[in-house]
């Protein structure tokens, strides 16, 4: 009887000492598997931020450069957060288009529709689309006609084609003007940089007959 009592209380201890060692290596390693694994996800998130930073930073630097002087920003009065866009501006901005870009800048992502209710009412769009000739069809017999433009036509292009427009531009190729705020770095200020700095050239710069001087 004792001496089973007696190999009870060693098997006990031998297991216990056996046991706790082995739980608290396993608990140790896996701790310390879980702190290493954590500390390379850092490492490797923590180099992913750099890389994207510094690839910013070279993007940037190169639109910078590529663009020239950065434009200055000029206090409009639709940046605002409660601010809108002045509708009398936009007509006229729209009149300047047709009497001195359309010529040789299309706006080709742009209905007359879009004018609607922002820069004139629908009759006077209506009139105004109705003064172009749009080559619709083809009809009934399968062939191709022209009608008056309306509110769904988009706005004329100025040339048939690219190689048209470069033809008559000396070989380059006036932009479409329907996002040019969002095509070019700085947006609007660039845009209105652009168009304020023409000017005529300085003695002794000869610029080509077709060519503008921009200071």
């Amino acid at each position: 009887m004792a001496g089973r009592l007696i190999h009870q209380v060693l098997t006990r201890k031998l297991q216990s000492q056996s046991t706790v060692p082995t739980f608290s290596w396993f608990t140790s390693r896996k701790f310390n598997e879980e702190a290493r694994y954590a500390g390379m996800r850092t490492v490797a998130l923590l180099g992913a931020g750099i890389s994207g930073f510094l690839g910013f930073a070279t993007i940037a630097s190169a639109d910078e450069s590529e663009h020239g002087l950065e434009a200055p920003n000029y206090p409009w009065p639709h940046s605002g957060i409660l601010s809108s866009y002045d509708h009398a501006s936009i007509r006229r901005g729209h009149q300047v288009y047709q009497q001195v870009c359309a010529s040789c800048h299309s706006m080709s992502l742009i209905s007359f529709r879009d004018l609607v209710g922002v820069a004139y009412t629908e009759e006077e769009t209506k009139t105004m689309a109705a003064e172009i000739e749009v080559v619709d069809g083809p009809n009934d017999e399968g062939e191709m006609f022209t009608r008056p433009g309306k509110l769904s036509d988009r706005f004329p292009q100025p040339y048939a084609n690219e190689a048209a427009a470069r033809f008559a531009n000396g070989g380059a190729y006036p932009p479409d003007l329907s996002l040019i705020t969002k095509a070019r770095h700085n947006g609007q200020n660039y845009v209105f940089a652009l168009l304020t700095g023409y000017h005529d050239p300085p003695a002794g710069v000869t610029v080509n007959f077709v060519l503008h001087y921009l200071a």
